[in-house]
């Protein structure tokens, strides 16, 4: 195959696969990308002398294209896993949570509620075949299975702290795959395990940066592209703040509510498919302790004076110098608590850290930020992949993607990857 040069739009992890595919077939992949880094949602940030991410990730066993890369990379031997532990915050206290014995013994909840509830679960995890669940309403579908009760107790506050007034319109299908990779991380029914790399996603982003730019790739860092040209059905090139550059392909990764403004040449009717798609945004804070807040890597929350579904304490799945919690704040965009001050989510957060952990003193916070990025997920209604436009536009050399593509799986760096690196074949074909 003759040697390509692509314009690729966008370094987080399906920019990235894009451009170590084109790279290693041969292709010269030029990526043009906002940020001063690499990694999208999985770049890390120097926080009080730690190199962390700015948002948490893991690894589930199932990731396989992730495995594949790191085995090319030759980082294999930089997977560690550990046996997590999952609680639940309710009633004013820390109980177990995420196996059968813990089911039955937790509060609040009758046993046909909680039979009815791990039956769901169960079947869910056992499931493959999505299309069924496709075109049904997902709090509905969950409510149908396992009653009133355990929803209202135990799925009720994660769907309105995160979908606020998309709850009535997300995709079963959608929220299904969610359960199932949690529940696919386990090796038993009673013990989780997930995945971290030696040193954190930058082991991985700075390997796979490092490996396109010796196959002949370049980064354009600081360089957000502002507009495809295109003429006569056909791309010919990527105008930026320092000026046009030609190419006769381009593969965007940018989230799509992006494409209208950086593509408004294309065809009406697709403009109007990218325009409706809707997006949650995150605020999320970071805390670093002394001390550990619980023994738990999930902690889901119900509390009536807390405006949360849930939290991570990271470190107790990656062992670090200090004590890291991550909790997000996913909200609508539009919403008015997205333009609220970080200073209101940081005392927040605090204030609930503190009623979580009685223990936890104000000099025990070393540390705490936060990190805001509006398009961060995609709102999957019901049918959601037949609201998309094509990955190959009606336009002669152009690609368009991001995590809305690989439906109903939720968004995560192994999809991500594995949907990129079919794209690059597809562009390059």
């Amino acid at each position: 195959m003759a040697k390509q040069r692509i314009a690729v739009l966008g370094a987080g992890p399906m920019g990235l696969a894009v451009a170590y595919q084109l790279a290693r077939d041969g292709h010269q992949p030029i990526i043009f990308e906002a940020d001063d880094r690499v990694g999208g949602m999985t770049a890390t940030f120097d926080f009080g002398g730690l190199d962390i991410e700015r948002y948490y990730h893991f690894h589930c066993i199932s990731d396989t294209a992730f495995f594949q890369v790191l085995d090319e990379l030759k980082l294999a031997d930089k997977m560690r896993w550990v046996s997590t532990k999952m609680g639940y915050y309710y009633q004013d206290k820390v109980v177990p949570w995420g196996n059968p014995v813990a089911l039955l013994k937790f509060p609040g909840l009758s046993l046909v509620a909680k039979f009815r509830y791990a039956l769901h679960a169960f079947l869910s995890v056992k499931r493959d075949d999505w299309k069924p669940l496709d075109h049904l309403e997902a709090s509905a579908w969950i409510r149908r299975w396992v009653g009133a009760e355990a929803y209202e107790v135990l799925w009720r506050r994660l769907f309105d702290y995160k979908f606020y007034d998309h709850v009535g319109n997300l995709s079963a299908a959608w929220i299904w795959s969610r359960i199932r990779r949690i529940g696919r991380s386990r090796y038993n029914i009673f013990k989780e395990k997930l995945g971290y790399l030696e040193g954190g996603s930058n082991t991985f982003l700075s390997a796979m940066k490092a490996d396109i730019e010796a196959r002949g790739g370049e980064f354009r860092f600081k360089q957000a592209v502002t507009r495809v040209r295109m003429e006569g059905g056909a791309v010919k090139g990527v105008e930026t703040a320092q000026g046009f550059e030609a190419f006769d392909r381009v593969v965007s990764t940018i989230p799509l509510p992006y494409v209208p403004g950086v593509m408004p040449d294309l065809p009406a009717d697709v403009l109007a498919k990218f325009k409706a798609q809707k997006n949650i945004a995150v605020v999320c804070v970071i805390c670093k302790l002394k001390k550990p807040l619980t023994d738990n890597f999930w902690l889901n929350v119900n509390d009536p004076a807390m405006d949360i579904p849930g939290l991570v304490e990271y470190t107790n799945l990656r062992p670090l110098d200090h004590h890291i919690v991550y909790v997000p704040y996913y909200v609508p965009g539009e919403h008015p608590k997205f333009q609220e001050p970080d200073e209101v989510f940081l005392a927040k957060v605090k204030r609930y850290l503190q009623e979580i952990n009685p223990g936890l003193a104000d000099d025990d916070f070393i540390d705490i930020r936060a990190s805001r990025y509006r398009y961060a997920q995609p709102i999957c209604q019901p049918s959601f992949l037949d609201s998309l436009p094509p990955v190959a536009l009606p336009v002669k050399g152009l690609w368009v993607a991001d995590t809305s593509y690989y439906y109903p799986e939720d968004r995560g760096i192994s999809e991500s990857i594995g949907f990129g690196r079919n794209l690059a074949k597809q562009a390059a074909a």
